[in-house]
């Protein structure tokens, strides 16, 4: 542990927000090296997660770290991909989003229930809904649909003060941080998108 403004903060918990930092800047530029960083991070908020008793994330790091593999195939055009070309940005069809929208709830009931049952997660309620939006969000991401950004834009803020609570600041920090790069996510992607429309249109 180390002692920061009167903080006591863990060396793993400063570990995991220096390479969540990493993570954010290349999510924002969807730069080739974005996967193999959600790949690192996934391993760190895995141990960090469990041991400041937040389960459904914890569990949902090790989902993060497969869906990882799986985004790094689809971006680089070896699956989902005719031309076996890499994938460009896009949006989420609008036939989605119903069924999306239904995922979410049933999974933020289902974990809040669970968690509530174990009894082992300091703030079940919240933990299941950060859990399920960041279901949601990675297999966007994975698709790499602008979108995306909306479920962190909400996750953010709930980590922000479930870290807080049990005393990782660092990583609350960091939250806090991505929160602003999650702003300008939905701006810069979207942009680029409407961009990419135009030009396929002329």
């Amino acid at each position: 542990m180390i002692t920061l403004l009167g903080f006591q903060i863990s060396v793993i918990d400063i570990i995991g927000a220096i390479i969540g930092l990493f993570y954010i800047v290349s999510e924002y530029r969807a730069g080739r090296w974005f996967w193999p960083w959600c790949l690192l991070m996934s391993v760190f908020y895995i141990v960090i997660d469990f041991s400041a008793g937040y389960y459904a994330n914890g569990s949902i790091c090790i989902y993060n770290f497969i869906m990882s593999i799986y985004g790094i195939l689809v971006w680089r055009g070896v699956i989902e991909s005719k031309n076996k070309e890499e994938r460009p940005m896009g949006s989420c069809p609008k036939r989605y989003y119903p069924w999306l929208l239904l995922i979410l709830v049933l999974l933020t009931v289902v974990m809040w229930w669970l968690l509530r049952l174990l009894g082992e997660s300091q703030n079940p309620l919240l933990d299941g809904l950060s859990s399920a939006l960041s279901i949601v969000g990675m297999w966007m991401l994975a698709k790499k649909y602008w979108q995306q950004w909306f479920c962190w834009l909400v996750v953010e803020p709930i980590m922000v003060v479930l870290f807080w609570m049990s005393g990782n600041y660092a990583s609350a920090l960091l939250y806090v941080i991505y929160e602003v790069f999650c702003v300008l996510g939905v701006l810069s992607w979207r942009r680029k998108v409407l961009s990419q429309s135009l030009k396929e249109q002329l």
